[in-house]
């Protein structure tokens, strides 16, 4: 039988196990990136590992996300990063350069590469044909020593497209409609691989765009093939020498199979606040607007800022709109320049910001209260932007666009003709600010600031493990309530006494304290515990305040890998009916603890208030062994 592009990547890196649906199997990593929000901690936890170089192909730190520099914090974590590059072998993008994703596409990504980043949206490298995953920083410190990634091998999720985008649709729109008819479940346990003849249609920066936004499917990853479109891309950028063919074979079969025909797609809008609650924006036209944001690592290439540039040639931003635009790259800042496309974005009344992720993030872009934002960006989970009860609207550059002109949510058909233009074959390629590995780093010595604590000690679990429900949350908790994100929280990154402070301190302001008072604690969820981003701080922390257990009904994927690795046990209810039996502040006891992750019990008894609940956990034996020790790390020392 046939393999599919993703199979014959995975196959070419296995390095253990077998390629069985659902068997843990281990891949060999080629390429990493981190982002300064979660590398902070991941080069913490490399050095904790203690090899005097990083052992990949090549490693690249980038600095995308903290940029606000509102006091010491963010500029000391940028001079460590930039040390620890120095010291250890890896690339540096500084502040300012743009997005790790972004960048990686256009100087970095090669076809059938494996990828490792400390970001839930490394999936943009499957534009490329690379198998790119996201992963806790600590999978990726492991992986920059030379170490496997171990997954469960996921199934594999065909998505065929034919037909062709009509004018003022774009690949966002393929994405967004397949949010609407999946949900943010719908690609849990899955590969979303992309065939079909409506593929050659769309660009390495269209592709790029939907595997990008394709890990709100909750999905491993998401790949297109490489083809004649990507040697294209390649050559524009300087690179052709690293394109090689990948394409599935002919009799490859898929798991799964969805069929879109890209040309019977309208123009698409997510609504507050989940990425799948996608409409047609027909359907919500009219709405005022008072703020509209371009950019972030979906929708900041350099196709996506001339859409909006051309289509503003003769029209201006309405004055009741805050439009700003956040390049994805300082590539794309300077071929904007180069082909006149800056000067019409300043003209029209767009404000320009520094290439990197801002208001993504919360880093700044805030929206004022009671007001609508539409934004080309992932994620809109509540007060993610910074503003309570907020209501961000996710779209593509098009509808962005006309929301900027008319002040108001619009289907930018009504804006008549789809504005022409032709990228550049050849790029200004804007890399000179990016800073090669030094041949020897071992005289370099590590920057560190005040803000920069050392990484937390946590001890193996007891024989019989006591404590209480120090929080029960309901469903699709994201791991932005667990550990926010915002120009707040965010510079205390590498402090975890510090951003410790703030764990569910949107559900729950008095969890922390009745945190510190429990020796310690679990935590009860409901369905899809943990999505959204990768950062292992939502897992760090509340291990740091003494959570040990959470029991939920089902976990996201790389949230449930971030509690292994920090030695939190990851339970689901065999009866989901069982959830409704926990309450908040009961007493909990788990007999014998050590002995049935020791004997490979897949059923845990959980004692709750006297009543016995069954639990199941649901990890190889690799994963208990680590269970077992307290984390990845302590297990990692001990072998």
């Amino acid at each position: 039988m046939g393999m599919t592009v993703a199979e014959k990547i995975l196959a070419a890196h296995l390095v253990e196990g077998e390629m069985v649906k659902g068997e843990e199997i281990a891949i060999r990593i080629d390429r990493t990136l981190t982002q300064d929000a979660t590398g902070t901690m991941a080069y913490l936890e490399f050095e904790a590992i203690g090899i005097p170089r990083v052992k990949t192909e090549s490693s690249v730190c980038y600095v995308d996300h903290n940029l606000i520099q509102a006091d010491f914090k963010n500029a000391d974590d940028h001079l460590f990063l930039r040390s620890i590059a120095r010291k250890y072998g890896l690339f540096f993008s500084p502040p300012g350069n743009g997005i790790s994703h972004q960048i990686n596409l256009e100087r970095f990504g090669l076809p059938g590469k494996t990828l490792l980043g400390s970001d839930s949206h490394t999936p943009t490298g499957g534009g490329m044909g690379m198998l790119a995953i996201g992963a806790g920083g600590l999978d990726v410190a492991m992986s920059m020593a030379g170490k496997p990634f171990y997954l469960v091998m996921p199934k594999i999720f065909g998505i065929k497209l034919t037909g062709t985008l009509q004018p003022w649709v774009s690949a966002r729109d393929v994405l967004l409609e397949l949010l609407r008819q999946l949900s943010v479940k719908g690609g849990v346990g899955y590969i979303m691989e992309y065939f079909g003849p409506g593929v050659k249609e769309l660009s390495v920066t269209d592709r790029a765009s939907i595997t990008n936004f394709g890990a709100e499917l909750g999905a491993t990853t998401s790949v297109f093939p490489s083809d004649e479109n990507t040697k294209q891309f390649l050559e524009s950028q300087g690179r052709a020498d690293g394109w090689v063919e990948l394409v599935a074979d002919d009799d490859a079969r898929y798991d799964e199979v969805i069929e879109i025909d890209m040309s019977t797609l309208e123009p698409m809008i997510a609504c507050p606040s989940s990425p799948d609650n996608v409409v047609k924006v027909s359907e919500v036209a009219g709405k005022p607007v008072a703020q509209v944001l371009v950019g972030s690592c979906s929708n900041s290439s350099l196709r996506d800022l001339m859409v909006v540039a051309k289509t503003l040639e003769d029209r201006k931003v309405s004055p009741e709109v805050s439009f700003e635009i956040n390049p994805g790259s300082r590539q794309v800042l300077e071929n904007l320049a180069a082909g006149g496309d800056m000067l019409t974005l300043i003209h029209a009344g767009a404000r320009i910001h520094q290439a990197g992720c801002l208001g993504c993030i919360g880093m700044g872009q805030a929206p004022p209260t009671n007001t609508i934002s539409l934004r080309t960006f992932p994620r809109n989970f509540p007060a993610r932007s910074g503003t309570k009860n907020d209501q961000v609207y996710l779209c593509s550059p098009e509808v962005a666009v006309a929301a900027a002109v008319t002040g108001k949510i619009t289907d930018p058909r009504d804006l008549g003709d789809y504005p022409s233009f032709t990228l550049p074959e050849k790029y200004l390629p804007g890399d000179s600010r990016i800073e090669p590995p030094l041949a020897d780093g071992s005289d370099v010595e590590i920057i560190r600031g005040p803000n920069i604590a050392p990484f937390p000690k946590f001890a193996p679990p007891p024989e019989t493990w006591e404590g209480s429900v120090l929080l029960k949350t309901g469903d699709n908790i994201t791991t932005d309530h667990i550990m926010p994100a915002g120009a707040q929280i965010l510079p205390l990154r590498s402090n975890i006494p510090a951003i410790s402070e703030f764990v569910f301190s949107q559900i729950d302001t008095d969890f922390v304290r009745r945190a510190k008072e429990t020796e310690a604690g679990m935590v009860v969820g409901g369905v899809n515990y943990g999505q959204g981003s990768s950062r292992e701080h939502a897992a760090l922390a509340p291990r740091y305040l003494g959570v040990q257990i959470k029991l939920v009904k089902s976990f996201a994927r790389i949230h449930k890998a971030n509690l292994i690795n920090f030695g939190i046990l990851p339970l689901t209810f065999v009866d989901e009916a069982d959830y409704d039996l926990v309450e908040q502040g009961a007493k909990v006891v788990i007999p014998e603890l050590r002995k049935e992750l020791a004997g490979g019990s897949e059923i845990i008894n959980v004692e709750i208030n006297g009543n016995t609940i069954a639990a199941r956990l649901d990890v190889s034996d690799r994963h208990r062994q680590i269970l077992l020790a307290g984390g990845l790390l302590n297990w990692a020392k001990n072998l």
